[in-house]
């Protein structure tokens, strides 16, 4: 081991050899079974989600109907953008009593098991799941399991599985006034939402979930869904969250809402590098290598809450979007984000995304076959290590990630100013193809090399 870092060290300084120490002393005590953190993280993921895409779909502002039966017409293009994972935001009645704006909440479900009219029916749900199964992609529902409609018939059945405050009234979490809450602590609600989620597995053939707040709902709860999920067929599941021991036995992935406000911050010129450093090592010393983060700039709540991707980082867009396809996890893109959509959604009405043809499409699909394509970029544990590559230049945010069958050299310039630059390392020496740049071209670096580039701007080299 110390000649191994020995000549690591050699290459690697700074806080790049930091990280990669974290890397390799925690993936040597995982394979020696001698971590317990990893060894509670059991998760066997399916095959088909290793080099996935994940695509959030927002059924009701993504055509003039916002209908389940207009959206089969955009399948193909979704198939053509080459993503994986499709996550439709909850498709469930929604309530009347105190309901939000014209339309309510997504999240304020009014029952489990049947389809919103306003979207469509239950066939026509079946059918876009069947038609996106023949496309090659995979389906995954949101599931909101902390609380329900204040109309949801539960709470004339069965009151006691709300919670209650000092004068018996049920109550809402935070003010979402809407909605109430769900009790765990009885053991015949678990068993009603877990049988909830199994009717989709089973009646609509879903492969999974996104559940809403997961960490609002106790781990053991999502501890033995999972384990039922898996008896009807291989599940993805998706949490809302960063807990770590959420991903022990019951969710492939989490949320990684401090590397997406990291990215906002160094955009608006408040954080750094060292920042985003600081978050990857952080992570390598709380997850294991098998546990999927997902990576994003934006979703449903950053858009309609907090602005577009445009508005929090401005001309770093496709420099923080390319930066989530290229690191460790697996990159999500919210309806809209491919056809570069600048406006917020609203949450509570109407309010239809304007499908144009530009140049973003291409932009994004180049970066899903990246991450489908290159074995390097693969998540979890059969992707490749994250090595940075120094630099004297401040701005610049370079690393490779490589192993046997692929390597993938990334940099950025996180400023609003021209950089040019010198690199000085062994890991860059190679041949590579520029994946924005002439796909015919073939680039021979040297272990020292010297680079411009323009505000904002980055270099992806790809080899396989």
């Amino acid at each position: 081991m110390r000649s191994m870092l020995k000549r690591l060290r050699s290459s690697f300084t700074g806080f790049g050899f930091a990280i990669l120490l974290a890397t390799f002393v925690l993936f040597s005590s995982c394979n020696t079974g001698n971590n317990p953190v990893a060894q509670k993280f059991q998760i066997a993921h399916p095959e088909w989600s290793y080099n996935a895409t994940i695509y959030e779909v927002n059924l009701r502002q993504y055509t003039p109907s916002g209908t389940l039966s207009e959206f089969k017409s955009h399948i193909p293009e979704l198939k053509k953008l080459g993503v994986k994972i499709i996550w439709f935001m909850p498709i469930y009645p929604i309530g009347e009593v105190n309901r939000k704006g014209s339309l309510g909440s997504y999240y304020s479900v009014k029952d489990y098991m049947k389809v919103n009219p306003e979207f469509g029916t239950m066939e026509e749900f079946k059918d876009v799941v069947k038609m996106l199964h023949e496309n090659g992609m995979k389906v995954i529902l949101d599931w909101v399991a902390n609380h329900t409609s204040q109309d949801n018939a539960l709470i004339t059945e069965h009151p006691d599985w709300y919670k209650h405050d000092s004068t018996g009234k049920i109550v809402s979490p935070f003010d979402w006034t809407d909605v109430a809450q769900l009790d765990y602590s009885k053991p015949a609600l678990q068993k009603y939402m877990i049988g909830a989620m199994k009717y989709w597995l089973t009646e609509a053939d879903v492969d999974g979930f996104r559940c809403d707040v997961a960490g609002m709902v106790p781990t053991p709860f999502w501890n033995e869904a999972r384990a039922e999920f898996d008896k009807v067929k291989p599940v993805f599941m998706l949490a809302e969250a960063e807990q770590p021991d959420l991903q022990e036995y019951a969710f492939d992935m989490t949320y990684s809402w401090e590397f997406h406000h990291i990215m906002n911050a160094i955009a608006q010129g408040k954080d750094s590098i060292p920042q985003l450093d600081s978050c990857f090592q952080k992570e390598l010393l709380t997850y294991p290598k098998n546990a999927f983060r997902m990576r994003f700039i934006t979703n449903h709540d950053e858009n309609s809450w907090n602005g577009s991707e445009f508005e929090r980082m401005g001309d770093a867009v496709k420099a923080m979007a390319a930066l989530t396809f290229v690191v460790p996890g697996m990159p999500l893109i919210y309806s809209g984000q491919e056809v570069g959509m600048t406006k917020r959604l609203r949450f509570f009405d109407k309010d239809t995304i304007n499908w144009v043809d530009n140049a973003w499409f291409p932009f994004y699909q180049k970066l899903v076959a990246l991450k489908a394509t290159n074995p390097a970029l693969l998540c979890g544990e059969k992707g490749a290590d994250m090595f940075r590559i120094n630099s004297t230049n401040k701005k610049i945010y370079a690393f490779t990630r490589e192993n046997e069958m692929g390597k993938v050299l990334a940099i950025f310039n996180f400023s609003k100013e021209k950089q040019t630059f010198t690199l000085d390392n062994e890991a860059l020496a190679g041949h590579y193809t520029d994946l924005f740049g002439d796909q015919a071209a073939e680039i021979d670096l040297n272990a020292k090399a010297d680079f411009t580039l323009e505000p904002w701007g980055f270099l992806i080299y790809v080899k396989k």
